[in-house]
């Protein structure tokens, strides 16, 4: 899958610049070969190579695909983690079918986000929801959205028709709250919050379940903050039927 914005309307194009560079030298395609390309927002054309140069490709369209978005969204409130493992969540959540990750300063993450080295860290996961965009052959690619505070994520939440806060020592299971919470509230977007290694502090639960999130464990053991959070958005997709046969993006 590769990513070309806007797409063109002609029936045969070229793909040039890093993704053609990377086409042809990278992955060799060669005429005759199948190609996949979207611009992100649900827009995808089917093609074949036609010509094969030194860093581009030319494109013959067979099929044009605009896939309608599906609903509710989940956006997952990802702690920030230590080494890779924000970067390895990130790449997760986007191959599972999540529509927006959010990076959280909690209070327990031990690493923070600032000046040009914070804009680097989040640079570094954008490019790893690109690549597991295209990996994965989505065609509504996710948003990283801004690094945000407890202050920011309870106003995130307070606006929320559903939000759920993950944490080990809750009484309520989240398989089936997400479907049943969805189909209260006619919910059009769903906010799954995961903390740090250290886990959430209580004083940052009490001021999400004030704001209006529900509590809520995954099972009987405690994962990784890097698996959490694709382990319950599997769950609530499952729950809310967005996987099937065809995958999230038909």
């Amino acid at each position: 899958m590769f990513r070309l914005s806007p797409l063109p309307t002609a029936d045969v194009f070229t793909l040039a610049g890093p993704e053609g560079r990377h086409a042809a030298t990278v992955r060799r395609l060669r005429p005759g070969e199948p190609v996949d390309v979207t611009d992100g927002h649900g827009a995808g054309l089917e093609c074949a190579v036609v010509a094969v140069r030194r860093d581009e490709i030319d494109c013959a369209v067979r099929r044009r695909v605009d896939a309608v978005a599906p609903r509710p969204r989940l956006v997952v409130v990802q702690a920030l983690a230590k080494g890779d493992r924000g970067e390895r969540a990130v790449e997760m959540l986007t191959e599972v079918g999540v529509d927006e990750i959010v990076p959280w300063s909690a209070a327990r993450s031990v690493v923070r986000w600032e000046g040009e080295r914070g804009a680097r860290a989040r640079e570094r996961w954008v490019r790893a929801a690109a690549e597991a965009s295209k990996q994965s052959h989505r065609l509504h690619w996710p948003v990283v959205g801004a690094l945000v505070g407890t202050a920011e994520l309870t106003r995130r939440v307070a606006s929320a028709a559903l939000a759920v806060v993950l944490h080990e020592q809750a009484g309520d299971p989240l398989v089936g709250l997400a479907r049943l919470g969805a189909a209260d509230v006619g919910a059009a977007e769903i906010l799954l919050v995961v903390g740090p290694e250290g886990g959430i502090a209580e004083a940052e639960v009490d001021a999400l379940r004030r704001a209006g999130a529900a509590a809520a464990r995954l099972g009987p053991t405690v994962l990784r903050t890097s698996t959490a959070g694709v382990v319950a958005s599997a769950v609530v997709l499952a729950d809310l039927g967005r996987w099937d046969a065809r995958g999230d993006d038909g």
